[in-house]
């Protein structure tokens, strides 16, 4: 068989339980159900940070955030950093991307923290002012920022591609229905440009003043979710149309489900927020489990709490059932997107050559111990993710895979299913030998990065937590803090008791803590650099 395709769906902010095939009986995802029956799916996948970027970038590169120097939301990925897609496009795939990106920033705020200057001492000249040089002037990383594309006319004229190895790309900035980039030209050849965005235009609202909850302006056959199946579609059928002998990578990138929560059309109402079914950790929330969590719930019974921005926050049963509902909508119009290329995968005669897989960038705590969103208390609802693998050979199907994987590994797996060596430095595991034998399941354990360029949380400096999951325990060590975190998921999968201070555990955690130091070891870099040229 010739070297296969390969058709990558993202979703952005999904958690590992909101797919029908994982036993959730509410939520409708027929085209993921099917998915994961004919392939092999994840129970336990791991995203290598909870962050947009971060775990984006750590599939792209195979390499954990702090040594991709993703770290956080706003540090975009070194444009000198070899991806997967480098490799499979110096191969000779044709490889795009359709929909959410999110290399680099999309807004154009700092993301760093304020330098702390003695006034007394002279500064250094702009350009030595941080530890490295840049190779690429600051135009280039410009190139995903709403602000940008929005006062310069024709701005998709100035994308340099390959772009992280991507030769074409159309991009979705944004989520909800608040989305730009090539996404805005679209809607302009739709004649929809006049259609307004964000809640002010709101054609209706949430009935319990749920937070960043409203129907859009604009109809379901224009929203975002809808342009990345167009787009995605129009590129299958340019390359059946071409004959073209090259295999393609193409990642299909949905804005969705992340907040605001803005199912348009008929999945606005599709899910009755009475119907749906909260985390059972909602209604025992471990208050005092971390001082960041009190802190939120301290905000909330306060009425100080802030739920219409990023960060994390506390908010009502009403309220969460509300947001959860319009989640579920969000999420089964993405399932019906990924129905419509599937249906032109077999139109087109593709299928049969094109491993089809699935995945989320992270999750959200959507009412667990209370809260919504994301942020550093590294709950399953944020680290796990669902995964799908559905190959044209047989013999990497085999259903439910209760192995360990992570996001970290994706990188040298989608290689070597396409017969090629990863670079060096390139980190994970490659999980085609999982995918094929039950019995090559590893005893491994996975590291979880988090880190911010500020405080927020009660902090007063920047916050940053490792992570461990190791056979049943999740350990979080939380930089700082003499306090933490050790859960045992297979007794304790709410999460409610932690059991860092219990003495009957204090053997275990220090055993974990053994372990995570030396996972962190284990995922320094080795590639050396600077490189000689010969």
């Amino acid at each position: 068989m010739s070297a296969p395709n390969f058709l990558f769906f993202v979703s952005d902010q999904q958690r590992y339980d909101h797919v029908g095939y994982f036993g959730n009986n509410i939520l409708q995802t027929p085209n993921l159900n099917g998915l994961a029956g004919k392939g092999s799916w994840f129970s336990r996948f791991f995203v290598s940070s909870p962050v947009c970027m971060s775990n984006r970038a750590t599939f792209m590169t195979g390499r954990m955030p702090s040594v991709n120097g993703v770290r956080l939301n706003g540090v975009p990925l070194d444009l000198d950093s070899v991806t997967f897609v480098d490799i499979l496009r110096a191969a000779g795939y044709q490889t795009s991307l359709i929909g959410k990106c999110h290399l680099q920033g999309m807004v154009e705020a700092a993301s760093k923290a304020p330098r702390q200057n003695d006034p007394e001492l002279k500064p250094p000249p702009t350009y030595l002012g941080e530890a490295l040089r840049s190779h690429h002037p600051d135009e280039e990383y410009k190139m995903e920022m709403q602000e940008v594309w929005a006062r310069t006319p024709a701005y998709e004229e100035h994308i340099n591609t390959p772009y992280y190895g991507f030769d074409e790309v159309q991009f979705c900035m944004g989520h909800g229905d608040k989305v730009s980039g090539h996404y805005t030209r679209w809607l302009e050849t739709k004649e929809q440009s006049s259609v307004g965005q964000g809640i002010k235009h709101a054609s209706d609202t949430s009935a319990v003043d749920a937070p960043q909850v409203y129907k859009p302006e604009i109809s379901e056959e224009y929203y975002p979710t809808k342009f990345v199946e167009e787009q995605t579609i129009e590129q299958l059928e340019q390359y059946a149309k071409d004959g073209n002998d090259q295999p393609f990578f193409i990642q299909s990138s949905f804005p969705d489900p992340h907040h605001p929560f803005t199912p348009p059309g008929k999945y606005w109402s599709m899910y009755d927020p009475e119907d749906m079914e909260l985390p059972a950790s909602f209604h025992n929330a471990s208050r005092d489990a971390i001082p960041p969590v009190r802190y939120l719930w301290d905000e909330y019974e306060k009425g100080g709490e802030n739920p219409r921005w990023t960060y994390p926050f506390v908010t009502g049963e009403a309220q969460a059932r509300d947001i959860l509902a319009k989640t579920f909508g969000q999420i089964t119009m993405i399932d019906d997107a990924i129905g419509g290329v599937l249906k032109a995968l077999d139109r087109l005669g593709l299928r049969e050559n094109t491993v089809i897989c699935f995945m989320s960038d992270h999750g959200d705590y959507l009412g667990d111990h209370g809260l919504m969103l994301k942020g550093p208390m590294k709950y399953q609802s944020i680290i796990r993710v669902p995964f799908i693998w559905c190959d044209p050979m047989d013999r990497y199907n085999r259903g439910q895979i209760d192995s360990l994987g992570s996001t970290l590994d994706l990188a040298k797996t989608v290689l070597a299913r396409a017969g090629l060596q990863a670079f060096n430095g390139a980190q994970g595991e490659n999980l085609l030998p999982v995918l094929e034998s039950a019995s090559a399941a590893q005893d491994r354990s996975l590291l979880v990065e988090f880190s911010t360029q500020y405080p927020y949380l009660g902090f007063d400096d920047l916050v940053a937590v490792n992570t461990l999951i190791d056979g049943p325990w999740r350990l979080s060590v939380w930089q700082g803090c003499e306090w933490g975190e050790l859960y045992n998921l297979e007794k304790d999968p709410d999460e409610l008791h932690n059991l860092w201070g219990v003495p009957d555990f204090a053997g275990i955690r220090g055993e974990l803590m053994l372990s995570l130091v030396q996972s962190m070891q284990d995922h320094a870099e080795t590639s050396p650099y600077p490189l000689s040229v010969s």
